[in-house]
């Protein structure tokens, strides 16, 4: 956010110091995020999120050279599952996950497929990033969850905006409504998306997926005969998931039949998981904020690694 001068006298007027803009503030019960983000359907929803990020060939390239998605990939969800908790739930720890992602993403750089240079905080590319969060959460509520009426979504959008001062992405980068949002949406679909090299990794039920180290047994025994239908499941509902017009221009089929399942496979989680308790409802960080919010002894929260 710009920053404003401070009051000064004539002396000093000259001398005018800047005063930094305020501390982002942490989200907290009431919010629409805080009652989103934890939700354990969430789990169903980010790959998309991921596809339309990746589908930039900036940010696909960034991928392809220097994220670990292919050797480990479920320590790399697991990190990144719990980033995005931290800045939700985290309270003053969001704002040091957020400066952290940046010092992290500082050495990100390269060349795309195409020639261009890229750097991972290119402003355009990080807004990117967080831009694609909108949409994803749209289409999850409406297909998994409840649907948003039209405060819900100017509250969210403005939410979004809210965490992008916590993850460092200046407000002039970010469309300012929801309205305008729709217009860059649009725009970046139609003149920058592409099915990118991870894209077509990310959607292929063949790709080869081990089990994380430590695994049980009988799971390790089961896994080639539950990797297939569940890679399948995976690449069907995130390719629902994803913006219609996105899925046209990254060449994704998409029948009236599919959709036809996917709402059928939506009614059944949007009644099953309200069913669940709530330490299953939720993410284990979210879980804990929220006991924490209602004046509950946290449980155990899992540490960073």
């Amino acid at each position: 956010m710009p920053s404003t001068p401070t009051a000064s006298g004539p002396d000093d007027a000259t001398h005018a110091t800047r005063t930094p803009p305020p501390e982002p503030v942490p989200f907290a019960p009431g919010s629409v995020l805080w009652d989103l983000a934890g939700d354990v359907r969430m789990l169903l929803a980010l790959p998309a999120a991921l596809v339309l990020q990746v589908a930039h060939p900036a940010v696909g390239a960034g991928v392809d050279d220097h994220s670990v998605f292919r050797t480990d990939p479920w320590g790399r969800a697991e990190r990144s599952l719990r980033s995005l908790q931290l800045w939700v739930y985290g309270g003053d720890q969001a704002l040091e996950e957020g400066r952290r992602l940046r010092r992290l993403h500082k050495t990100i750089s390269g060349t795309d497929h195409n020639g261009r240079a890229y750097h991972a905080l290119t402003p355009a590319y990080y807004a990117w990033v967080h831009a694609t969060a909108y949409p994803v959460f749209l289409r999850a509520a409406e297909y998994i969850s409840r649907p948003l009426d039209e405060d819900e979504q100017r509250r969210l959008y403005d939410e979004l905006l809210c965490l992008g001062d916590i993850l460092g992405i200046h407000r002039r980068d970010m469309p300012p409504t929801p309205e305008a949002f729709w217009e860059y949406f649009d725009a970046m679909v139609r003149d920058e998306l592409e099915a990118t090299i991870v894209v077509r990794e990310l959607l292929d039920p063949r790709r080869p997926v081990a089990l994380p180290d430590g695994s049980p047994a009988p799971l390790r025994l089961l896994w080639p005969l539950l990797r297939p239908p569940l890679a399948r499941l995976n690449v069907f509902v995130t390719t629902g998931l994803l913006p219609p017009g996105a899925r046209e221009r990254l060449g994704l089929a998409w029948s009236d039949r599919d959709e036809r399942r996917l709402r059928r496979f939506g009614a059944v989680v949007r009644r099953t998981v309200p069913l669940l308790p709530e330490r299953l409802r939720f993410l284990p960080l979210a879980y804990a904020a929220r006991r924490s919010a209602a004046g509950l002894p946290s449980p155990r929260t899992p540490s960073a690694r």
